[in-house]
């Protein structure tokens, strides 16, 4: 499956506060705690939890949340398929980088050791 234009307009457009509840729900559902969830995110953007919480409460979108991110040089390393897209072929970048966010949220909800999820060897 490939993402059209304006799917990646969509996710360009929402907002990262708008996604970070369902994130904290999924992960706490399933027996991780905010902290895990903070440390898989801080991993992948370089933001600490104050500037996560700053970002949330500009309800800035995922298009500024990545401009400001420092991305994890290793996050080339995060592959596989989330909804439906196998992360490593996405060109866009934005919509890459959200689908990393994704997955990696998705393998702490599946009970993967932080070790694998942070790509450390």
């Amino acid at each position: 499956m490939k993402p059209t234009k304006d799917h990646d307009e969509r996710i360009a457009k929402m907002t990262f506060a708008s996604v970070y509840p369902h994130y904290l729900a999924k992960a706490v559902k399933k027996g991780r705690t905010k902290e895990e969830l903070h440390e898989v995110i801080g991993w992948l953007t370089g933001f600490d939890e104050k500037m996560m919480l700053e970002l949330i409460n500009e309800k800035v979108t995922f298009e500024t949340f990545f401009n400001k991110a420092k991305l994890n040089p290793d996050a080339h390393l995060i592959k596989g398929v989330i909804c439906g897209y196998r992360v490593e072929e996405i060109e866009n970048p934005l919509t890459r980088q959200v689908r990393y966010l994704d997955k990696l949220v998705d393998e702490l909800a599946k009970g993967r050791k932080m070790e694998k999820i942070l790509r450390k060897a």
